[in-house]
């Protein structure tokens, strides 16, 4: 019998208890100044600089609370050529550990999918939680880092939204940010190990590169493809390679700043049930340190 509600209540206590020491911890250190934010300027009245605050936002392990809500559409899928909708909450929480950063990246996807084969009808609901922890120095450098686990949760409410796997493997990130670009990738790789004996095996592929440039006044021009691989596919349905990129731009909402971007992707290579465009709408809550008041 399939035990997927025992499964979401384990899954999120388990990311409900790290978030909650992370907002701990973030709590009790409001006074440090984390790394990563050292060239974030402010003004006189407090309010941050919008190009610092794109290169802090485009940084995967920026010391940086933030919250994108990243809306992912593919086009043309299934024999009903629907649009599948993917909505990736994915909260980014760091906490100071001594010499080292630990970035907590749980990823929440709502999933709205139309018909994707003959006889299997569209379905709503919540996909397969995956949580990314990556530790990285606290000390800034030219080469910015991190590595960690990367754990799958199976949570999805419906069969097709989800693995029925757990699943686990290593995920790392790189970047460089030389003058207004910010360059780099972040990526991993899961293999389950539990789960639905009746379910496929889980081995896949993530990763996104990213390249940035930053304009005036919070605007820039981005890339940022997620290339997938299902190992467990037959080789020519097995990569989803896009190419393409789009605008963003720092503002403010109120005194809440804000990441907005629109992207839009030309598959190179894609299963035969996905189409051929994808399209990205981010839009992210920041939440920068402010600078301490002068005693």
């Amino acid at each position: 019998m399939r035990s997927m509600p025992v499964a979401r209540r384990v899954a999120f206590a388990v990311v409900l208890a790290v978030l909650g020491s992370a907002v701990l911890a973030q709590t009790e250190s409001a006074s440090e100044e984390f790394p990563y934010q050292e060239s974030i300027d402010y003004d006189a009245d407090g309010d941050v600089d919008q190009g610092d605050l794109a290169r802090a936002a485009q940084n995967p392990v920026a010391s940086m609370i933030s919250l994108p809500l990243q809306n992912n559409f593919f086009f043309e899928v299934g024999p009903e050529e629907g649009t599948l909708w993917v909505l990736n909450v994915q909260p980014v929480i760091p906490v100071s550990a001594g010499k080292w950063n630990l970035i907590n990246r749980p990823i929440f996807p709502l999933i709205n999918t139309p018909a994707i084969a003959p006889g299997i009808g569209g379905e709503s609901g919540l996909g397969d939680l995956n949580y990314q922890l990556f530790v990285s120095p606290a000390k800034p450098s030219k080469f910015i880092w991190g590595v960690g686990p990367a754990l799958v949760f199976p949570t999805a409410t419906e069969d097709i939204l989800g693995s029925e796997k757990w699943s686990a493997g290593p995920a790392a990130v790189g970047l460089v940010m030389p003058g207004q670009f910010v360059v780099g990738f972040v990526a991993q790789q899961v293999w389950s190990y539990a789960g639905d004996d009746d379910r496929a095996d889980v081995s896949e592929f993530l990763t996104q590169l990213f390249v940035n440039y930053n304009f005036s006044k919070g605007w820039y021009v981005t890339s940022a493809p997620i290339i997938t691989a299902n190992w467990e596919a037959d080789s020519d349905q097995r990569w989803v390679v896009p190419i393409g990129g789009g605008v963003g731009k720092i503002l403010k909402i109120g005194k809440q700043p804000v990441n907005m971007n629109l992207q839009i992707y030309y598959n190179l290579e894609a299963p035969d049930a996905l189409g051929d465009w994808q399209g990205r709408f981010q839009f992210q809550f920041l939440f920068p340190k402010k600078p301490k008041s002068p005693a």
